[in-house]
């Protein structure tokens, strides 16, 4: 049985249906979560040491990895985490954020969009096949640039969205997502949603009709990401 290492920065982003599929492919899950509040983004729990782990699972979050500020007490400390990760032939699947810190960690850069995507969109994607043009679920006010060596696999006219170096994936969507994830993000987020013209009721319809074949989809990337 294998081992994977989550980072899951709270409680309202979960691994969700990519874990799932680490657990059919017999991993067994090690969950690190960072924030136990996510109202406070002070971190001063140790992270733990990704050796002895097959693969390491970044999540999504909140928070910017542009703008460190918030998030100082822990930001650099994650980043490292995950290049000596990589450095050490471990694995790093990267989701939203979690692609994001990835980029960080290997040269790339992590800036403001220049607008946000939220909802389910289509990509466009150089192995559809196995990178699905989608539709896949984002909700990201940012962008990760594709670090040097790496190769980029699908984009979108505001970011790139997949790109692999090694053994390690960056996504910037969320294919771990689910119907019930995005109802509890449309909570959260109900004011952002209605400043876009964005109605939540129908964001959380169009979820749950896309739920089965996107899964499929998620099934698929991360059986490339471990194979």
């Amino acid at each position: 049985m294998g081992k994977a290492l989550v980072i899951e920065h709270d409680e309202t982003s979960p691994v969700a249906g990519v874990g799932e599929r680490l657990v059919e492919h017999g991993f067994e899950l090690h969950l690190f979560r960072v924030l136990d509040d996510p109202s406070s983004p002070v971190c001063v729990k140790e992270f733990p040491d990704p050796t002895g782990h097959d693969v390491v699972v970044v999540l999504g979050s909140q928070w910017s990895v542009w703008d460190s500020g918030p998030i100082k007490s822990w930001i650099d400390r994650e980043i490292d985490l995950v290049r000596n990760a990589h450095r050490d032939g471990i694995p790093v699947l990267g989701l939203c954020f979690g692609g994001q810190v990835l980029a960080a960690a290997l040269g790339g850069e992590v800036t403001r969009a220049e607008r946000p995507e939220i909802g389910w969109h289509k990509i466009d994607s150089d192995l559809p096949e196995i990178v699905s043009t989608g539709p896949w679920f984002e909700w990201h006010h940012d962008r990760f640039t594709v670090p040097d060596g790496a190769t980029e696999i699908a984009r979108s006219e505001v970011s790139s969205q997949v790109f692999r170096i090694g053994e390690s994936v960056g996504i910037q969507f969320h294919p771990e997502v689910t119907a019930d994830i995005v109802a509890s993000w449309t909570l959260e987020g109900r004011e952002e949603l209605e400043d876009l013209g964005i109605d939540p009721a129908s964001l959380i319809s169009e979820s749950v009709g896309h739920q089965v074949e996107s899964r499929r989809r998620a099934d698929r990337l991360v059986d490339w990401f471990l194979h």
